[in-house]
């Protein structure tokens, strides 16, 4: 693959969209659980996120219903916190308040993460980045791990009354996106050799980690409960993906890429968006 075939090195994830049945739930979740602002509200469509960086894009669809277990669709949404203090704040907030949907923590050596499920399945990963500095890299490879994190001994490192009393200081913004998906080698042919992200680690026949500008990744597919599956159905759960590349003539770049290659794409002159072999809707927009 050339360097004219890959996103731009300061490529990032913009806002995931969710369809969801309970919409004032899943909006006091995202609000007063993980900390994130109303940025808009209009009809039946909220938006959350942290300044000007839209996170969650919640969009009222009752009419749905939930996608099987193992259907391919959404993994988790990664929040990025930009501190471990905010990190804390968040995962305090959200252990305490919906105290029955954590599901585990990890060291990953990149970074450290807090895993949660929101009141309507959807998985959700609270995070925060190691300088990049302190990433290890062999022969290409960066280096991460699944050590093992105590979340009590984190909160007492770096929770405090003020951080409690301001949870909201700090960014947030998705750092990466997890998918699952009915196999790993369709997965890297649409994300690493069509969109143009680069693979980051892959785990054979199980998961692939891919991103843009040796972050460690911007997004992963995996197996793990998906195995096999086919095309979504309009469901409950991952509404689109957001990416976001720094200028409008990247989203013409990449319009023409997934032209060359037969895929379908709807542009509406500021962005493009397409779906994955799986059915994910994917909207790549320009900074500017």
């Amino acid at each position: 693959m050339s360097s004219n075939d890959l996103l731009a090195a300061d490529t990032a994830m913009g806002p995931v969209s969710l369809l969801v049945a309970d919409l004032d739930g899943m909006t006091a979740y995202y609000r007063d659980a993980v900390a994130l602002q109303v940025l808009g509200s209009e009809g039946n469509r909220v938006t959350l996120g942290r300044g000007t960086d839209a996170v969650i894009i919640l969009e009222h669809s009752p009419a749905l219903t939930h996608a099987g277990p193992r259907d391919a669709g959404l993994y988790h949404t990664a929040i990025l916190f930009d501190s471990e203090r905010a990190l804390a704040a968040a995962v305090y907030s959200t252990a305490h308040r919906y105290p029955g949907s954590f599901t585990g923590s990890a060291d990953h050596l990149v970074s450290k993460a807090f895993y949660f499920t929101d009141p309507e399945g959807n998985g959700v990963e609270l995070y925060w980045d190691r300088d990049r500095s302190q990433w290890s890299w062999v022969h290409g490879t960066i280096e991460m791990g699944t050590l093992s994190l105590d979340p009590n001994a984190f909160l007492n490192d770096n929770l405090t009354d003020e951080v409690i009393e301001n949870p909201l200081d700090g960014g947030a913004r998705v750092g990466h996106v997890h998918l699952s998906v009915g196999d790993t080698q369709t997965a890297r042919e649409f994300y690493v050799n069509r969109l143009g992200f680069e693979s980051m680690i892959e785990i054979p026949d199980q998961a692939i980690f891919v991103s843009a500008g040796k972050y460690h990744h911007h997004m992963a597919m995996n197996v793990w409960n998906s195995r096999g599956a086919g095309r979504r159905a309009r469901t409950l759960g991952l509404g689109e993906v957001g990416i976001v590349v720094p200028t409008s003539d990247d989203v013409g770049a990449l319009t023409e890429r997934m032209a060359h290659f037969g895929i379908d794409t709807r542009d509406d002159g500021h962005t493009v968006s397409f779906d994955d072999p799986w059915a994910n809707l994917i909207r790549v927009s320009a900074a500017n």
